[in-house]
């Protein structure tokens, strides 16, 4: 953002009010007063602590701000529900990221009761920025009712030599398209999430691959970051624990990676994680990669996370405390809004 020369377009799910979004905001008014073309989408619940005094900075700079999904009347319950979950950037129309990370202190580990942070997120070069470029406007236009002024793709000055594609989802099409990687795998599936609160065709999906041989590994955080997400997860876990599937718990900081592995021949990474929010509510994006090459580089860092995580074993489900079993019916009772 620093050396952007003329646009700057960005799209988080998440902006705190701390010192590092306050950088933030600082670089884009900055950069807008320098004259580039800045404009700031942020989820209306997600963004939420952002200060209107914040706000009338930036647009004061020439900062173009905007908020998506905001409460819809008579619709109340359901535009409360469906969040903008997205996280897009890109600048000058050259240089995207995609992935798992927000603004805040947290993301760069300075909260101390979830550091060190782990997640991952992309960084997209060459021809593809375009795609990414078009999903933003998509998204700024719904919103705005503005479109933007795009290049064409013949005027991208690089062509990428990794076979990839974006997949924008809003709480369709995600959970029957994950479902059919499942069907189709032959041999291995990896997921990394940072909540895994399935449907339940996923999940009976999950138990059919298992039974014709599929190997199936699981990694999430050992310590949440949210209320019941953690426990919503248990009744999951105990199935696919009886049924042999390897499940660590990551217990180096908190894990919010979003990646989904399958035959080492299709990875998923982006801002879906794998629960019944992003799979039927949010507007999710991710990069659907076929590149063996990096799939080998995705799995040797989820390989490498895997062993800072402890594996989950029967006992470990089978023998909780009162508060923790209260806490599990509770997150029964409310799984699909975790």
């Amino acid at each position: 953002m620093e050396n952007a020369h003329s646009s700057i377009h960005i799209l988080f799910f998440i902006v705190k009010d701390d010192a590092i979004s306050h950088k933030f905001f600082e670089l884009l008014e900055k950069k807008a007063r320098a004259g580039v073309d800045v404009r700031l989408l942020l989820d209306w619940i997600g963004g939420h602590h952002v200060s209107k005094n914040c706000i009338k900075s930036l647009k004061r700079a020439g900062v173009q701000v905007i908020f998506s999904h905001r409460l819809k009347f008579p619709f109340t319950f359901y535009s409360l529900q469906q969040r903008n979950h997205r996280k897009i950037t890109v600048i000058d129309e050259e240089v995207g990221y995609i992935g798992g990370f927000n603004i805040g202190k947290e993301y760069l580990n300075q909260n101390p009761s979830l550091s060190p942070w782990r997640d991952y997120h992309l960084r997209i070069s060459g021809d593809s920025v375009h795609d990414l470029q078009y999903e933003f406007s998509i998204n700024w236009y719904e919103e705005s009712g503005h479109q933007l002024d795009l290049a064409t793709p013949e005027l991208q000055s690089e062509s990428g030599n990794v076979k990839h594609q974006f997949l924008s989802t809003g709480g369709t099409d995600l959970e029957k398209m994950i479902g059919d990687w499942i069907d189709q795998a032959h041999s291995d599936i990896k997921i990394g999430t940072p909540y895994f609160i399935p449907t339940e065709n996923i999940h009976r999906k999950l138990i059919a691959a298992i039974k014709r041989g599929v190997r199936i590994t699981v990694l999430v955080p050992k310590k949440p970051d949210h209320m019941l997400v953690k426990e919503a997860s248990f009744c999951y876990f105990r199935d696919l624990l009886r049924h042999g599937v390897n499940i660590y718990q990551y217990s180096t900081g908190f894990y919010h990676a979003k990646i989904i592995v399958i035959d080492h021949k299709l990875c998923m990474i982006g801002t879906a994680n794998f629960d019944r929010r992003s799979f039927l509510l949010n507007d999710e994006i991710s990069c659907l990669i076929y590149d063996e090459t990096f799939i080998k580089k995705a799995l040797t860092i989820f390989t490498y996370d895997l062993q800072h995580g402890n594996l989950l074993t029967k006992e470990d489900l089978y023998h909780l405390d009162l508060v923790t079993k209260v806490k599990e019916w509770s997150a029964r009772a409310v799984s699909n809004f975790l």
